[in-house]
């Protein structure tokens, strides 16, 4: 059998133009020629609300719809916005935009239409795929309902691969927007071998036998790696569901499917540890994967109890399109991140950007070959977070002795408390120790008077009304273990800590003073 590189060598070192565009380069024709390669072409794929998709089917929908594309007047170069919950044809659609040599713009479909339209007025789409609620938010005449794609793709011809070369853009994936304005990151045709390798193969070594769950959507960096660059390079399927699933419903899609590779962020974890008691549904569970925000250790090993497998702490980005550093099968350390994934080089510098050498904390910056080309409409911002060749993550880590590296969360999450600097995360790990406690964000909060205080926001694994003194049994452990100044001033018990579609924690939100009572 031949390896998957020799199918594709990419040297995304080459400068753009080094090579002539060719339509093998096209992401969509090389997937569907390594699929037919490794005689992946009848295996199972996609297993959806409606049912199975082999990997032939996909490859040959996807063909025929880019047909169907051509004739609504999308053209190479062009955008098309993709806002469909997930389910076989988002995917089907994503490649067949590619195929045409057009770009991709997947958007979360739930958005209100003002955020529809802020990202429309932004990337400027010639079509747009949606359906359902979403589809009212959009220009009619640039809407491509998914159901009438369908009927018009079967009976179409397929369409031939544009030629493109490895910096061809393939897609813009927007910044979840945690601190304001979601930026659109440009990624290119050579992407997604490069997730591949660093992921798929040597962090998790998916195999065509392996089935994929994520929890997180396709429309985010995490989720369009799990669930289609993955399953696609490997020849293995991929379990996806249109509705956000709770606990229960992940429980039951990991037992109907026997899903042996499952992907979330922490707080579905936290979730899934706190109202799901029985680990049988999860035997067939081998590794599990956690993103998005630092995976507290108790939580990790809480999770690793209920699932049988070891769960896999990782840090990547929209601008990386992917991970960067993680832990591994062989390598696995809770309570880090892990090291470099292949293809990917980290430093640690200090607030001007000059490397710190040896065990050190400071910002973490990124050099590899997926680095996004540039934020669309933003030179500024692409200049302050690309210089030379580094990526500006804005991610404050740890660099620990073994070569390994500790997550200490975003450098916008820092607190100023009493003129001092601190973060928050520490406390919440702390936080998270409490067996009640099954969330926990923490925020400077001003007062009635003005001042700034350390507030935690707690959400409860039981009614707190039931434990009387929880909150100064909390105040109590952080103050036994940590200095005064990070010792939260008062505790707020709350149903849901604010989070974007992504999963990630919205702490200027909490800095505003969250009133949502448990």
């Amino acid at each position: 059998m031949p390896d998957i590189h020799d199918l594709y060598e990419v040297d995304a070192g080459r400068p753009a133009g080094a090579d002539a565009p060719t339509p093998d380069r096209n992401v969509a024709a090389r997937l569907a020629g390594l699929a037919r390669e490794q005689l992946w072409w009848d295996r199972p794929a996609y297993l959806d609300d409606a049912g199975t998709w082999t990997h032939g089917e996909l490859h040959d929908w996807a063909a025929r719809a880019a047909t169907v594309l051509i004739g609504r007047g999308v053209r190479p170069g062009d955008r098309v916005l993709l806002a469909l919950p997930d389910r076989a044809e988002w995917v089907g659609c994503f490649l067949a935009v590619a195929r045409l040599g057009a770009v991709v713009v997947p958007v979360n479909p739930a958005l209100t239409v003002h955020e529809h339209s802020t990202l429309v007025a932004d990337c400027r789409p010639v079509a747009v795929i949606a359906d359902g609620p979403a589809a009212d938010h959009f220009d009619p005449a640039a809407l491509v309902g998914p159901a009438q794609l369908d009927r018009l793709a079967r009976a179409a011809t397929p369409a031939p691969a544009h030629p493109v070369d490895d910096r061809t853009p393939l897609y813009i994936q927007y910044t979840s927007g945690t601190t304001g304005q979601p930026k659109g990151a440009v990624h290119r045709h050579a992407d997604f071998l490069h997730y591949h390798r660093a992921v798929g193969e040597a962090m998790l070594r998916l195999r065509p036998e392996d089935v994929s769950f994520s929890v997180s959507k396709l429309f985010f960096a995490y989720g369009l790696g799990n669930s289609l660059v993955y399953p696609l390079h490997s020849g293995s399927a991929a379990v996806l569901t249109a509705p956000r699933p709770g606990p229960a419903r992940i429980a039951e899609l990991v037992r109907r499917h026997r899903v042996t590779v499952l992907h979330a962020v922490p707080s579905a974890y936290a979730n899934l540890v706190a109202e799901v008691t029985d680990p049988e549904p999860f035997r067939s569970v081998r590794v599990a994967v956690s993103a998005g925000e630092p995976l507290a250790p108790t939580l990790g090993e809480q999770a690793t109890a209920l699932l049988g497998a070891p769960v896999l702490d990782e840090l990547g980005s929209t601008e990386i399109g992917g991970a960067c550093c993680a832990n591994r099968l062989d390598d696995n350390q809770p309570g880090t991140i892990g090291r470099p994934l292949p293809g990917y080089e980290l430093r640690v510098c200090d607030d001007s950007g000059r490397p710190l050498d040896g065990p050190v904390e400071g910002e973490l910056w990124v050099r590899g070959p997926t680095l996004l080309t540039g934020y669309l409409h933003r030179p500024e911002e692409t200049a302050r977070v690309l210089v030379d060749g580094w990526l500006r993550t804005g991610d404050r880590v740890t660099r620990l002795p073994d070569g390994r590296y500790r997550h200490g969360g975003r450098l916008d999450d820092l607190e100023l408390v009493g003129g001092i600097t601190m973060s928050p995360v520490e406390v919440e790990r702390l936080l998270l120790t409490h067996p009640l406690v099954r969330e926990a964000g923490v925020a400077a909060v001003p007062d009635d008077r003005g001042a700034t205080k350390l507030r935690a926001y707690v959400v409860c694994a039981v009614d707190q009304a039931t434990v009387p003194g929880l909150a100064d049994e909390l105040i109590g452990l952080v103050r036994s273990r940590l200095a005064t100044y990070k010792v939260p001033r008062s505790v707020e018990f709350v149903a849901a800590l604010p989070r974007t579609p992504t999963g990630k924690l919205r702490r200027f939100v909490l800095r505003r003073g969250l009133q949502r009572p448990a």
